[in-house]
């Protein structure tokens, strides 16, 4: 009887496993609850179809807690539909083409071009960093490329 609750165990462990590796980038945030604002924002810019379907990309993406440093207002007013390029630039500023994982990153200083044109500054000394965020969870992993988790929403300069 025990090797068959481990079989069931085992089996369910498996589809789950199965089911998040074919999660493309917007199922994965979605499923991970903490990048509610993120999602949203990228709804709004038009690009969640993009990270549904294209790729590989690498995605630095800020957590809800990270849009919640901006100053009072500003995700709503990213979020108004006048504003849809300036969010859609914002956003493509946090979006590598290519699928880049921790152990990709060399240790000491890149630049990294992003969607928008921009080059974020990467660093990895000890954690890796990413212009003034940090890396809180790397490598997590989608079917059309990879999400870094990162604590600060990143500004094109």
């Amino acid at each position: 009887m025990k090797s068959l609750h481990w079989l069931a165990a085992s089996a369910v462990l498996l589809a789950s496993t199965v089911t998040a590796s074919a999660a493309n980038i917007v199922q994965v945030a979605k499923g991970a609850g903490q990048f509610d604002t993120l999602i949203a924002a990228a709804k709004a810019a038009g690009l969640a179809p993009t990270l549904s379907r294209g790729g590989p990309f690498t995605v630095f993406a800020p957590t809800d807690a990270a849009f919640a440093k901006l100053p009072a207002g500003t995700v709503a007013n990213l979020l108004k539909p006048r504003n849809k390029r300036k969010l859609a630039a914002l956003l493509k500023y946090h979006v590598v083409s290519g699928r880049v994982r921790a152990k990709d990153i060399k240790m000491g200083r890149s630049h990294v071009p992003t969607l928008n044109g921009k080059a974020l500054t990467v660093r990895k000394h000890g954690g890796v960093r990413v212009n003034n965020a940090r890396v809180v969870k790397a490598d997590v992993k989608a079917s059309n490329g990879v999400i870094h988790v990162i604590d600060k929403v990143l500004m094109p300069h």
